[in-house]
């Protein structure tokens, strides 16, 4: 086919194949998401760094930056860690590791994740993870929509030490996470 037949075919379309992008932002209007979110990038050491439940936590990206799309954030995690069987009712989660073996368990299904290896926990699905072995290990996970950052946020305020389940609970709750 010849280039005349294919834009032919292409028929009203053919224009916007031709434009530059910026021209047909122009013609179309610009994304509503153009004016609130800002490219932004973040190398290795960057980030908000937190101490959640006794480990460092460092936020990569939050809902603001994304227009609540996305929250991602690195976990450093000591030995032995891990978060118990819960549900979220309204993020699901994709968990990475960099370094280090997770056991991470999916709708009762466990399996050990080494570096490079990853998991993808939908909302409303029990899930649960902890760190194997005798090396830390290192979690990159990213939840959507963005607003765990502010559950986060709460957590990282509690006293060091041994944490009060009942009062992670609570805070948890209030994000829409439950532990079974």
């Amino acid at each position: 086919m010849d280039r005349k037949s294919f834009l032919t075919r292409l028929g009203g379309t053919a224009a916007v194949v031709l434009f530059p992008s910026n021209a047909v932002t122009a013609a179309i209007g610009h994304s509503p998401l153009k004016n609130k979110v800002k490219e932004k990038i973040i190398t290795a050491d960057e980030g908000a760094e937190l101490m959640v439940l006794g480990n460092p936590q460092k936020h990569k990206v939050v809902g603001i930056d994304t227009d609540d799309q996305i929250f991602e954030w690195v976990d450093n995690l000591a030995p032995g860690s891990g978060i118990p069987p819960h549900i979220h009712t309204r993020e699901d989660e994709i968990f990475r590791v960099l370094k280090g073996k997770v056991e991470i368990m999916v709708d009762n299904k466990s399996t050990i994740l080494k570096e490079g290896d990853m998991a993808f926990a939908p909302k409303n699905i029990v899930h649960s993870w902890k760190v194997v072995g005798e090396e830390e290990a290192q979690m990159w996970v990213s939840a959507f929509p963005a607003g765990m950052e502010h559950m986060f946020q709460e957590l990282s305020q509690m006293p060091e030490g041994k944490p009060d389940f009942d009062e992670v609970a609570s805070i948890c709750a209030n994000y829409g996470i439950t532990f079974v």
